[in-house]
């Protein structure tokens, strides 16, 4: 059985991805330094799997400890998710991040290529296409600049991922650019855990639902859009989990010294208002919200342009925004209102 370590892995789509590691026959070993996850989760993980996943209390900027990993297991790959992702902190932070996100992978690529480790899939973001001038955005769509400096982290890293490529090194890689993930497992065993107030929409709706919010704030109601609210591609967790494992599947059949990326997406765009609107009608409830400012930095209305997965990785979402959020307020039902 063929091993793969996931940084992060204790993380939202990195805990989600392992379960599909599991899923098609591989072995996940989890390190994750816990700093925006919850022990908690490696417990719904074990559930889920129905045995103990690996994993390694630690943080991927400790050199000696990652290598330590590496000694102990024979990996055949890597997907790395670890990184902050705050967009806000980052422009208030943005040494922190520039430090975490871009050191952490290039001790991960180091260590890598020290013990013979090959196929890397690399946690990516639609962030890089900024507000693109034509839609749906495909791979060769211009990158912008950054709206921030979480954004720009994503930029430089697959900037040395390819030029990593370019330099000859034996590494197979695939970035994979996510659009906006969403849901949890249907188990409701795991799903998305954040600390604090929520940077993301759906726990901030499913959190107002339980009562934990007071209410939620619509950023801006007069963008160019049919409702006047920004657009974004929703895409399912376990469907953006699926798309790690075929990357890497995909990875095993290439020759050395490769590089490619992919959106991962549905292909569809809907408003903060349908995605209330589509809440409220899985949830059986009205939602408490408001029409506020808009939000600086924010991007106008975005999705994927899905061809190159679909036809390259035979990948393809499953899970609709009504099965995404339907998991979403069972995850937080299970949780309770605490």
């Amino acid at each position: 059985m063929k091993k793969i370590l996931i940084t992060g892995g204790a993380g939202y789509i990195g805990s989600h991805t392992a379960v599909a590691l599991v899923n098609s026959g591989y072995e996940p070993v989890i390190i994750d330094n816990f700093s925006n996850s919850e022990k908690s989760t490696v417990a719904g993980l074990n559930k889920i799997c129905g045995r103990e996943i690996s994993c390694y209390e630690v943080d991927c900027l400790d050199r000696s400890a990652v290598e330590r990993v590496f000694l102990d297991n024979d990996f055949s790959g890597v997907i790395h998710f670890a990184a902050f992702k705050a967009v806000g902190e980052s422009t208030r932070l943005p040494l922190k991040y520039y430090s975490n996100n871009i050191d952490s992978l290039l001790i991960l690529l180091e260590t890598m290529s020290k013990f013979g480790v090959k196929d890397i899939v690399f946690s990516s973001s639609c962030t890089v296409y900024g507000q693109p001038e034509i839609l749906p955005v495909k791979e060769s769509t211009p990158r912008q600049l950054a709206e921030s400096p979480y954004g720009n982290t994503k930029k430089i890293c697959e900037d040395i991922l390819v030029d990593y490529i370019k330099s000859g090194a034996d590494s197979r890689i695939v970035s994979l650019r996510y659009f906006n993930p969403v849901g949890a497992h249907p188990s409701g065993e795991i799903g998305e855990l954040p600390l604090g107030v929520p940077n993301n929409l759906v726990p901030f709706i499913t959190q107002t639902g339980a009562g934990l919010r007071k209410k939620l704030t619509v950023f801006g109601d007069k963008y160019n859009t049919p409702d006047g609210t920004c657009v974004r591609d929703y895409i399912h967790v376990m469907d953006l989990a699926e798309a790690h494992v075929k990357s890497l599947e995909y990875l095993f059949q290439q020759k050395n010294n490769f590089y490619d990326l992919f959106n991962v997406g549905t292909g569809n765009g809907n408003t903060v208002l349908e995605v209330i609107k589509t809440f409220e009608k899985v949830s059986g409830q009205p939602l408490n919200y408001e029409i506020g400012l808009r939000r600086e930095g924010d991007i106008e209305k975005v999705w994927a342009d899905t061809e190159k997965i679909n036809n390259v990785l035979g990948w393809e979402a499953k899970y609709s925004l009504e099965d995404s959020l339907r998991d979403s307020w069972n995850w937080q039902l299970k949780l309770g209102k605490k």
